[in-house]
């Protein structure tokens, strides 16, 4: 199973739709809320090539961008090798 990581802050509606299809396909995922914290957003930002929007989603430690390229990933039948995928 691919390891899924997930940068979010609590009243996100985009964070919200991305961990609800992460769990819809039963994928655990690690999250860490940047809402608060500095420390946590600056390496969002150092990972994610300077994006500061979140969420910002990483798959096997590869950055897929975030709510909207997941989608994008899962219509196009992606996502699910990309998961598959040993981390």
């Amino acid at each position: 199973m691919a390891k899924v990581e997930i940068y979010t802050t609590m009243f996100c509606p985009f964070c919200f739709r991305a961990k609800a299809l992460l769990k819809e396909k039963g994928v655990e995922f690690t999250e860490y809320d940047v809402g608060g914290s500095g420390d946590d957003r600056q390496k969002m930002r150092e990972r994610a090539d300077g994006r500061h929007t979140v969420p910002q989603i990483f798959i096997n430690d590869q950055g897929i961008g975030g709510s909207d390229e997941l989608a994008a990933l899962n219509g196009s039948g992606k996502l699910d090798s990309l998961l598959a995928a040993a981390g």
